[in-house]
């Protein structure tokens, strides 16, 4: 049996213990035995991280362009010198299969090189003036601490946004990530910190987030919320930011819909449908929990769909060819079964699916989901999909936009023309053409709408969160 490491938590760029003394169990969800013990913070320890991620900030807010994209880009080199560790990590802290793990890891590495990039592009404008002998000018500063609070789902991908974009625009961050997806965060914690960054620039406080999540968020050393989770979570904390009108992201769930069209390459869709739903055994928010197939195509879609789900692969998560791995906790194991349940205990017809292997759900197809059903409008976060039938186009379109999520949105078709004219009409942050639902990179703006959230995240984006404009004009002589 392997050791049971024990981590601590990251403030000022070395491990501090918690002022508790307490640790709790972060467990392998494949088979619910300890990974790690982690610290479990208090207040204490998180106002002494966002005390010290302020110090570090004016610090060092005025280092040159040069330096931060040297950090950056040196944090690139040793993940990739340490993909190794990166991958053990994300499989046996959340279940990763390998597929996803190399996902994560090769989005870090770019994550980091495209933030390398940022400082030489943060640029002002000169303005012209309407008073006479004025130099008018524009620049942008960095706001100071953000606080980043990240999902268990893809844990690496979002420390990297919320890590190495503050840093390349001048702030500190203390993050709190899932109580679920500590370990990945605290290693890349020590990746900026060999990499160069100075102690403090970025901070990882582990605990119950529901006792220190509000002790971050509210308090007036924050200057930013960049925040990563549920809808019920996400509503409240952009209220405990409109107290104090601090800027945030808030990137949430989705009910993202596939819709495929007559003239569709089947093929093509049926793989996408496979990647969108079953990716990381469907707990990602951009998965395509409902497909809409126009009525020419219905039955030889759902037949080599439904193949393609029964030879899904739920063996080694190190075996680049299994899709299924476990489902992060029992509570969200209860949840899904729930979801299936109830839709076939209230008529839903199970196509394939619905049966359990240890904490792994097989891949699981349900067709006459309707109104009433949790599964119809509550996002599973499991490896379930529902399938409708259209006739007409624009009832395809009103049933996609029934919802009150709007993250991702997938349209199959040959014809570019309506294609377009779809993508137009989707109510969604992100449409995509031909391609999965399940789409990220680093300088894109990625972000949806409804309940999916507010803002986007992405090398450009960012910057509307992590500064802030100044206006300065000089009265020539």
């Amino acid at each position: 049996m392997a050791e049971v490491k024990q981590s601590e938590l990251w403030i000022g760029g070395e491990h501090v213990p918690p002022s508790s003394g307490e640790y709790f169990d972060d467990l392998n969800p494949d088979d619910d035995s300890v990974y790690s013990r982690v610290a479990s913070a208090t207040a204490e320890d998180m106002e002494n991280a966002l005390r010290v991620a302020r110090d570090a900030f004016e610090h060092n807010r005025d280092r040159l362009a040069s330096e931060r994209e040297a950090w950056l880009s040196k944090a690139a080199e040793l993940v990739e010198r340490d993909r190794q560790d990166y991958l053990d990590i994300l499989t046996d802290e959340v279940g990763s299969p390998r597929f996803k793990a190399e996902f994560e890891v090769n989005y870090c590495i770019s994550g980091l090189r495209a933030a390398a990039g940022v400082p030489r592009q943060l640029t002002g404008e000169v303005i012209p003036s309407d008073m006479p002998g004025v130099f008018s000018m524009a620049v942008r500063e960095p706001v100071g601490v953000i606080a980043g609070i990240s999902p268990f789902n893809v844990p690496l991908l979002k420390v990297t946004k919320q890590g190495a974009m503050p840093i390349a625009t001048g702030n500190a961050t203390v993050h709190l990530p899932s109580e679920f997806a500590s370990q990945v965060a605290l290693r890349f914690a020590r990746t900026l910190h060999e990499a160069g960054v100075p102690g403090g620039l970025f901070n990882v406080v582990t605990g119950n987030p529901f006792e220190i999540g509000d002790v971050l968020t509210s308090h007036p050393l924050v200057d930013s919320i960049s925040f990563c989770g549920s809808p019920r979570i996400g509503k409240h904390v952009a209220e405990i930011a409109a107290r104090d009108l601090k800027p945030l992201t808030l990137e949430l769930g989705g009910k993202s819909p596939m819709v495929v069209l007559d003239d569709a390459d089947i093929d093509e869709a049926v793989q996408a449908a496979h990647l969108s739903i079953f990716f990381f055994q469907g707990q990602a928010c951009m998965g395509a929990s409902r497909i809409f197939l126009q009525r020419g195509i219905a039955d030889e879609f759902i037949g080599k769909f439904t193949a393609a789900a029964e030879n899904s692969k739920m063996d080694d998560l190190r075996d680049m060819d299994t899709s299924i791995g476990p489902i992060i906790s029992e509570r969200q194991r209860e949840r899904v079964r729930r979801h299936i349940e109830d839709a076939r205990a209230r008529g839903a017809e199970v196509l394939t699916g619905g049966d359990w292997r240890g904490n792994r759900c097989e891949p699981t197809i349900l067709r006459g989901v309707a109104e009433g059903m949790e599964v119809f409008r509550d996002e599973t976060f499991g490896p379930v999909t529902s399938i409708y039938t259209f006739d007409d186009i624009d009832e395809a379109m009103r049933m996609a936009n029934d919802t009150e999520y709007g993250l991702s949105f997938a349209i199959f078709t040959r014809d570019i023309d309506t294609a377009l004219r779809l993508a137009r009409r989707a109510e969604s942050g992100m449409v995509h053409i031909n391609r999965a639902t399940i789409q990220d990179e680093p300088h894109v703006p990625f972000g949806g709408v409804g309940l999916s959230g507010f803002g986007r995240e992405g090398t450009s984006a960012d910057l509307d969160v992590m500064t802030e404009w100044k206006w300065i004009t000089i009265r020539m002589s």
